[in-house]
């Protein structure tokens, strides 16, 4: 592991330079490519200098415990410090294991009302609400890619594109069923309903990944519509994308340029190739689903929202929290970390079994 360290400090080292090199830092592609792998590095260089102020303050307080007036703080002072030490290699194991490869990638996240007919929709509105004030307090961008609202609120469907720092390794877990438990506002006799939103997330594939031939691709222009069919655009400018070998099909409307639309609409559907390809993948090798934190699948039920006693519930990984209001407000960060953590604890099992 220290071999390791070290080659990470001297690379993270060996990067500073280069940035501060004029033909460098003027080259803004070479810039932004190599700050983000130095920003990548920096957590696990600060670690393993804290660990090694650690390492020299124990042979320090070792020396002290010969001395009969510093004996008894020593020890004391000892113990501490061999906890610390602990604590951080479990830390620096944990920041040396695989990375996913996808977690600096920005999101394709798609939100559908399932079973409950308009209550679903307004749930899958509320979803919508909840990762767009998540992704306000993580600085990323959001942009909206096709919608269809539904007739009492919310959206039967609406598909976005989040992109950040590190978008995906935040919203990975997201995907799966979602359930909410409440009083729906069309309910006469107070009667808690259930009822049931879906949510996709993949991460946005590169061209490099993805190749798309035009050969493989029919795509139709068409007009946008909004709820019911009604005309909201009165230029073709919506985009309707199918990818013959596969029968993917991607809408996107949102935009008043065909060309905006068409774009974002291809850069969805590599990004629906590549996450198709991943699964593929996965099933051929046989991945260890336990070092898995669900299926990732949309079908999977993940998560309960019960209004009615301010409650949400993972049961993937049996987590609970007491404020779902906070959570629905996009106050995220709690459930996610908690799934981070329980992923971390997997992996590192796996680790510690081969």
């Amino acid at each position: 592991m220290i071999e390791r360290l070290k080659i990470i400090e001297e690379r993270y080292n060996f990067l500073t330079e280069e940035m501060m090199r004029k033909e460098v830092y003027e080259d803004y592609k070479k810039m932004k490519e190599l700050g983000k792998e130095k920003t990548s590095l920096e957590k696990t260089v600060e670690t393993y200098k804290e660990y090694n102020g650690v390492l020299n303050d124990i042979e320090t307080a070792k020396e002290m415990t010969h001395d009969p007036d510093m004996a008894e703080f020593a020890k004391e002072e000892l113990e501490r410090l061999q906890l610390k030490q602990k604590e951080l290699e479990e830390k620096l194991t944990i920041l040396l294991l695989p990375k996913d490869p996808n977690d600096d990638k920005n999101v394709i996240m798609e939100i559908r009302g399932a079973a409950g007919g308009d209550e679903a929709n307004i749930f899958a509105g509320d979803l919508f609400r909840m990762y767009s004030k998540y992704a306000e307090h993580m600085g990323w961008k959001l942009e909206v890619t096709n919608e269809v609202p539904g007739e009492s609120g919310g959206y039967a469907e609406i598909d976005l594109i989040l992109s950040g720092e590190s978008v995906y390794s935040k919203l990975k877990y997201e995907s799966g069923s979602h359930r909410v438990q409440r009083v729906p506002v069309t309910e006469s006799q107070g009667r808690v309903h259930t009822s049931t939103a879906t949510v996709l997330v993949m991460p946005e594939a590169e061209d490099v990944e993805v190749e798309l031939l035009d050969k493989d691709l029919k795509i139709d222009v068409c007009r946008s519509s909004g709820a019911g069919g009604q005309c909201v655009n009165t230029t073709d400018s919506a985009v309707r994308v199918t990818h013959i070998p596969t029968g993917l099909v991607v809408y996107c409307q949102v935009e008043r340029s065909q060309i905006k639309n068409k774009e974002r609409a291809l850069t969805i559907l590599k990004s629906r190739l590549y996450d198709l390809k991943q699964k593929e993948q996965e099933e051929a090798l046989g991945a260890d689903r336990k070092t898995k934190i669900g299926t990732g699948d949309r079908s999977e039920k993940i998560r309960t929202y019960n209004y009615p006693q301010n409650r949400l519930t993972d049961h993937r990984i049996n987590f609970t929290i007491m404020h779902l209001d906070k959570v629905m407000d996009g106050d995220l960060e709690e459930v996610i970390e908690a799934l981070i953590t329980e992923d971390q604890r997997l992996k590192m099992e796996a680790h510690n079994e081969n």
